[in-house]
């Protein structure tokens, strides 16, 4: 599959996921639940993936962690809130 096939499975999962668990579980949880279904979608899944980089000559082993690193081409980062907004468009 390629980045973007990848992303459509993440996209679509994690709607389902929102729709029947819905906002306010703590992300560790949503991080746990989303990475076990898209395993069953078939996909690879590494949680909470250190990433090395450098800048500046400084080398840093774990200056980095994505959350989910999917098919090895796709980093999700989640993020939860209690409760959803309510959009209210604003007046220029």
């Amino acid at each position: 599959m390629n980045v973007e096939e990848v992303s459509a499975v993440v996209v679509d999962t994690a709607y389902h996921l929102h729709r029947v668990l819905g906002p306010g579980l703590l992300e560790s949880v949503y991080e746990t639940i989303l990475a076990r279904m898209l395993e069953k979608r078939g996909l690879q899944v590494e949680q909470q993936k250190p990433v090395a980089f450098e800048f500046d000559g400084i080398h840093f082993n774990d200056g980095l962690r994505v959350d989910l690193l999917v098919a090895g081409c796709l980093v999700v980062e989640l993020k939860s809130v209690e409760k959803l907004p309510r959009f209210i468009p604003s007046r220029y």
